[in-house]
């Protein structure tokens, strides 16, 4: 595919949406102690909605938790979690003011705002990207600058941004130097041996090749953090304009607050949250297997490689903002270079320091 028509792809309704498929596309919705002293009656409760980016699985399993263990309840707060799919974008939701609360991927909020909708993460919860490259290892593809006249696949429609922001660092000239090749959401080119490399989220397409039968040892792994291409995953955004409502930011706040009980309960306690997101699967065809692994690596992405319960979760880094605001907009993500508003630290400290 050539890049003119890589491009073709810019700032669309479409382009959001594809850009959230990528994020796991698996098919079709905390042992914190309670605050002393609090009681909350159901009729107390404010009623909220969150717009996962797609459907119940463990890469939203801290909310499940939440409202499960009744932290989202201890926060005065009635959460519905909406589910996501192939059809739901959940800036278009939150938008439409559908929801409160969105998830998704930093690049496609910076679109929406380049469109002039002021939306503004306001939590960002992965600290890490899942994004990686696969090669085999028997292949000697084992860096980027190995992929010179070789069958690369990739998720088009937004998710190719870090791979030609990797192909840029190694001036290597994706319409000349390498075949693109697009990439359905699965495994199946890759193990076929009919493309060279295919992108794979850890906590979904990875797992897909090793349930295949095939181990770690017989896989290079490119990852996108180790390169500095990597963009941000996994935020929390809100509407700018229902943000300056009166009480919204305090309503915001006791949203992190319980979100962030919700990930550390499912830090410590994985097995309770793989079974509260099973319950959530309306589909019926999650395994406990996959969703295990799935719910490690989601752990490794908020957490560190080793968990670390002192990475300050939520926190987004302007440097990490800087780097995919930089990337978004080198590859027609955005027209313009976004600006630091697109994020507010505000909510995250409000949530915090009343912790």
């Amino acid at each position: 595919m050539r890049l003119n028509k890589i491009l073709g792809f810019l700032v669309t309704p479409l382009l959001v949406g594809a850009i959230l498929t990528a994020c796991g596309a698996q098919p079709p919705t905390s042992e914190a102690p309670a605050e002393e002293g609090v009681a909350v009656s159901t009729d107390d409760l404010t009623p909220v909605t969150v717009q996962l980016k797609w459907v119940a699985q463990a890469q939203f399993a801290g909310y499940y938790a939440a409202e499960e263990q009744g932290f989202f309840a201890e926060e005065g707060l009635d959460v519905t979690i909406r589910p996501g799919g192939p059809d739901i974008v959940p800036e278009q939701v939150v938008a439409s003011g559908q929801a409160e609360f969105g998830l998704g991927w930093l690049a496609a909020l910076l679109a929406v705002r380049d469109q002039g909708t002021p939306l503004v993460n306001i939590a960002q919860v992965y600290t890490r990207g899942g994004m990686r490259q696969l090669t085999w290892a028997d292949s000697g593809i084992e860096s980027p600058a190995d992929f010179a006249g070789k069958r690369v696949a990739i998720w088009f429609g937004g998710n190719e941004f870090n791979l030609l922001a990797t192909l840029n660092k190694y001036n290597l000239d994706p319409d000349a130097d390498l075949e693109l090749v697009q990439q359905p959401f699965d495994m199946n080119l890759f193990l076929a041996r009919e493309v060279d490399s295919a992108a794979a989220m850890t906590y979904n397409e990875l797992y897909q090749v090793l349930s295949a039968g095939h181990t770690i040892d017989e896989l290079n792994i490119i990852d996108y953090n180790a390169e500095g291409t990597a963009m941000l995953e996994d935020g929390i955004f809100v509407h700018e304009d229902w943000l300056a409502e009166e009480g919204n930011d305090e309503i915001a706040a006791r949203f992190l607050r319980g979100a962030f009980k919700g990930w550390e309960f499912c830090r410590d306690n994985p097995g309770a949250c793989v079974d509260s997101v099973l319950q959530n699967d309306e589909s019926g065809v999650m395994t406990r297997e996959a969703q295990e692994w799935q719910m490690d690596e989601v752990n490794k992405l908020i957490w560190g490689d080793p968990l670390d319960p002192a990475t300050p979760i939520g926190y987004m880094e302007p440097e990490l903002f800087q780097r995919t605001a930089e990337i978004a907009l080198e590859f027609g993500v955005i027209e313009n270079p976004a600006t630091k508003d697109a994020y507010t630290h505000m909510i995250w400290e409000m949530a915090t320091s009343a912790r």
